[in-house]
């Protein structure tokens, strides 16, 4: 109940999906939450739950596309909590699911928008409050797709190998000062991100389309968020301790095949 007592964490789409597993476990190992998002309802129905609970929580309204938004939030959270101590990287959006050819600039600069200049952005402001705590531990949501390609939704695809990398070059540019930086590849989770990918795929019978998406790994299904919260909570907390530049592959064997 105490991996993370003493840690504030920022979880940036903490409203649904994976970040707000995430927001659910990390408050249970005794961190302190701070959930950033643009969903604003959801995001205080979540702060309301995790402060009910007894934990420490507040909800910033931030675009991740958006450095001042990013940087305003995070040294509100900094200056809110005390410190900062570990930052999930989980915003993301799937964007345009159509070829290559068909992509529109627009609609290819608006995943990278989120999904890269995000990490960027909440990465650059969070360095210098990691620093100050003396040591800290930054989580990029990556993806399988992020290892291996896939014939859909390029924008998205290459996001996340982008995240991978970026993930590995901070480790190395952070590690004398006790930063560790790692990411996290998920296979297909049951999320509103994966639900909104599969009807936008065609799918009409989201139960059938979810068995036949969970064939796609060896161990027969499609993933829940707290499969990857749990792989963030290690990796947030200091069992961890010797693990940086890493990629932690949670996807059901998918990447084995």
């Amino acid at each position: 109940m105490d991996r993370l007592k003493g840690k504030t964490c920022v979880i940036t789409g903490g409203a649904l999906g994976i970040g707000r597993a995430c927001a659910l476990r990390m408050a249970e190992e005794g961190a302190a939450i701070a959930v950033f998002d643009v969903l604003d309802a959801q995001g205080r129905e979540l702060v309301d739950e995790l402060q009910a609970g007894g934990a420490r929580a507040r909800y910033w309204h931030v675009d991740v596309a958006s450095e001042a938004s990013v940087q305003a939030a995070m040294d509100e959270a900094a200056a809110h909590f005390g410190a900062l101590h570990v930052l999930v990287n989980n915003a993301g959006i799937a964007g345009a699911n159509k070829p290559t050819h068909e992509i529109t600039e627009a609609e290819w600069d608006r995943v990278q928008s989120v999904n890269v200049k995000g990490v960027f952005f909440c990465t650059k402001h969070a360095i210098a409050h990691l620093k100050r705590a003396g040591s800290g531990s930054i989580i990029n949501l990556s993806s399988i797709y992020g290892l291996v390609g896939g014939p859909d939704v390029p924008p998205y695809h290459a996001s996340k190998g982008a995240v991978r990398l970026m993930a590995k070059t901070d480790a190395m540019l952070y590690a004398a000062d006790a930063i560790r930086v790692n990411s996290i590849h998920p296979g297909y989770i049951w999320t509103p991100m994966v639900e909104n990918h599969l009807h936008d795929s065609g799918a009409t019978d989201l139960a059938a389309a979810r068995e036949q998406v969970g064939r796609m790994h060896p161990l027969g299904h499609v993933g829940e968020p707290d499969d990857i919260a749990w792989g963030a909570v290690y990796l947030a907390s200091d069992e961890s301790r010797f693990m940086t530049g890493a990629e932690l592959v949670i996807d059901g064997g998918y990447t084995a095949r």
